[in-house]
C-alpha cells in the first residue's frame, strides 16, 4: 500500500482532486490540522529514536542551560 500526501491552499482544487480520486476508485479524504500535526510528531519521534537511554537530569539541564557541545 502506498499513499501520497498532497497539499493545496485552494479548497476548489482540493474538492476536484477528491472527486477525481473517488471516480478512479481511490480512497481519499481531507486531514484535520490535528491529524497533520500528529503525523509530523510521529515522524519526528521515529527519526529521533535511537534505542539508547538518556540521562534525564543531563537532558533537562541541557534544555535549561544549553548544551556545551
Amino acid at each position: 500500500m502506498e499513499s501520497p500526501i498532497l497539499h493545496t491552499d485552494s479548497g476548489k482544487d482540493l474538492k476536484l482532486i477528491l472527486q477525481l480520486a473517488k471516480k478512479m476508485g481511490i480512497s481519499a479524504r481531507k486531514l484535520s490540522t490535528e491529524e497533520i500535526e500528529n503525523i509530523g510528531l510521529s515522524i519526528a519521534i521515529s527519526k529521533g529514536k535511537t534505542g539508547e537511554f538518556v540521562n534525564t537530569e543531563e537532558f533537562l539541564k541541557d534544555l535549561r542551560y544549553g548544551s556545551e557541545d
